[in-house]
């Protein structure tokens, strides 16, 4: 029986992939894993991804993301859900930032020590992605920006090329553990996928992403520097290890078995 969708990462970090996403259950059900390495961008490993496979619907996912027991499940389940309320939509992600700001998960993150994000209660709409988790229907004819450097950002530039297409991009409620590492600061590779939007998007602007707003002014970049240092300290204090084993934490933030009971599936 074919897989129902494939899980796609980059990844240059045997130790991570295995400890975090190889580790997921769901791997034992079939699901294919297709790993990019010695890609230049986030963009190009993904569209090799991309053409490598031939699944309708594409997880991209860091290598650092671990998704707990009955995940693939759950997945199918909320895809039935935005396909019945949105039969074209393009996009789908675990964590968003809906237009009126309000950022939907929810998600576990290592690096701040918490689970983020409201709860959607049905599929929501979004202006952006946070990278960790992006579901992308092959039939909606989206692909990821070849000339995007970096690894920032283009979870909010496929959102908008979907947007400008006319395309839906929801939040739809993917609870998993993001078990990345402590973020000090932002550095210029950042400020580079920050101005690159700037330049894309104009007409789109401002556009709120999970770690700032893109603005025309680029006030708001700074602004974020600003209070990352400020709060270095109590961030830090916050994060947990990496080492702690993502089952460990699924099992914490309750999410020990996402399968959908018989009632809701």
């Amino acid at each position: 029986m074919k897989a129902p969708f494939v899980l796609a990462c980059a990844s240059n970090s045997p130790a991570i992939l295995s400890a975090n996403l190889g580790a997921s259950p769901l791997l034992e059900n079939g699901i294919g894993l297709h790993v990019e390495q010695g890609a230049a961008s986030a963009t190009l490993a993904f569209n090799r991804a991309l053409d490598a496979t031939r699944e309708e619907v594409v997880v991209f996912l860091h290598h650092d993301v671990y998704l707990p027991h009955g995940w693939d499940r759950l997945l199918m389940m909320r895809l039935a859900e935005l396909s019945a309320r949105d039969p074209d939509w393009a996009l789908a992600g675990a964590y968003g930032v809906a237009p009126d700001y309000r950022q939907f998960g929810p998600v576990w993150t290592s690096s701040l020590g918490q689970i983020i994000g409201r709860i959607p209660m049905q599929p929501e709409p979004v202006q952006s992605f946070d990278e960790m988790l992006i579901v992308l229907r092959r039939s909606s004819g989206l692909r990821f920006d070849d000339r995007q450097p970096g690894w920032h950002m283009y979870g909010t530039d496929i959102v908008c090329a979907a947007r400008a297409a006319g395309k839906g991009a929801y939040a739809i409620g993917l609870p998993c553990i993001h078990n990345d590492r402590f973020h000090g600061a932002l550095g210029p590779d950042f400020t580079e996928s920050y101005r690159w939007m700037q330049r894309k998007w104009p007409g789109m602007l401002p556009i709120q992403t999970p770690v700032t707003k893109i603005s025309r002014s680029g006030l708001h970049l700074m602004r974020e520097r600003w209070n990352m240092r400020n709060s270095h300290s109590a961030r830090e204090g916050d994060a947990v290890d990496t080492g702690t084993p993502p089952a460990e934490l699924a099992r914490r933030c309750g999410w020990a078995d996402l399968t959908p009971s018989a009632a809701s599936a």
